[in-house]
């Protein structure tokens, strides 16, 4: 349902975006992640297309977003950076505007409205004016104004930003739930949200793709992949735990944090030593206040794919 071939944009010497292609089908939540200035928001605006590329193409659904914009933007919802909307308008009026603007009429026009309202909980802000609302309001009702005419596909740039925690996983819920038959971009920097939402991430640095996989399969490339983390109620007995735990033959090596009594135990290649761990703290006696398994950590990964990239 999307496709890009070669997508770039220059902004005369600078070069935003730089030669991307990739496919995302039905069912897919890609995360689109890279530090600021990577490149992402400027996608995103091509796709939807607000931005013309310098080369290459872009499809969605089918249809080219250059040569058939119209067309492309009939299949497409579209929550921009900001959630940008008109300030004196009510929420009420704002969504009658986009529901004109998208051509819906008679009972289908006033059901997708009442849907998206009560989806997105805008019950007690409609007759407000958009000004006066907060922020989480705001990106809620640029969420509904994207989801008003039940798109193929939804570009969300950012869409939980501004929400509380109650909010973003209400947000969260609603991307899973509409996800099984739409395709869904969501560009984010909260490397949470991958984890929470995502079935598959791609990591752009100035401009270009640097890894392309599930987030499962980018958290083991974490040197934090198999190992384990534990906490002994004994403070005095850390430093006999950790020389303990460095002498088992799956451990690489052991590090304390220096903040707290958490040990970590890191594998050796191919080794997995929480069984040996786990049965070295009952023969001893250590009193665990937790254990467990770390599957990877992603800002970790994100740090070594981007190389600290800012820029």
């Amino acid at each position: 349902m999307i496709q890009t071939n070669g997508l770039s944009k220059h902004y005369g010497q600078l070069i935003a975006v730089d030669d991307l292609s990739f496919q995302v089908e039905p069912g897919e939540v890609l995360g689109f992640l890279g530090p600021n200035g990577a490149g992402k928001s400027t996608t995103m605006k091509m796709l939807a297309g607000f931005v013309s590329p310098t080369a290459g193409s872009a499809q969605i659904c089918g249809y080219d977003v250059e040569t058939r914009s119209l067309q492309a933007r009939r299949c497409l919802g579209y929550l921009p950076e900001g959630a940008p909307s008109y300030p004196e308008m009510t929420p009420a009026g704002f969504l009658a505007f986009v529901a004109d603007v998208r051509g819906l009429a008679g009972a289908e026009r006033k059901a997708r409205i009442e849907e998206v309202i009560g989806l997105l909980n805008l019950d007690s802000v409609l007759n407000q004016t958009i000004e006066t609302l907060s922020k989480g309001y705001k990106r809620r009702l640029g969420l509904a104004q994207a989801l008003l005419h039940d798109p193929q596909v939804l570009i969300l740039d950012e869409p939980t930003d501004g929400l509380d925690p109650n909010q973003k996983h209400e947000v969260r819920q609603l991307i899973n739930t509409i996800s099984q038959d739409k395709v869904i971009i969501i560009s984010t920097h909260i490397l949470e949200e991958v984890d929470a939402l995502c079935s598959r991430a791609i990591i752009i640095a100035h401009g270009r793709i640097l890894a392309d996989d599930t987030p499962a399969n980018l958290e083991t490339q974490s040197r934090f992949h198999n190992a384990v983390t534990l906490r002994i109620a004994d403070r005095s007995a850390l430093t006999e735990a950790r020389e303990a735990l460095a002498g088992l033959p799956a451990v690489a090596n052991v590090e304390s944090d220096a903040d707290s009594d958490k040990l970590t135990a890191f594998p050796k290649p191919g080794k997995q030593p929480l069984a040996d761990i786990s049965e070295m703290a009952m023969a001893r006696g250590w009193e665990l206040k937790e254990l467990h398994l770390e599957s990877g950590r992603m800002d970790e990964v994100f740090r070594t794919i981007t190389g600290g990239a800012t820029s």
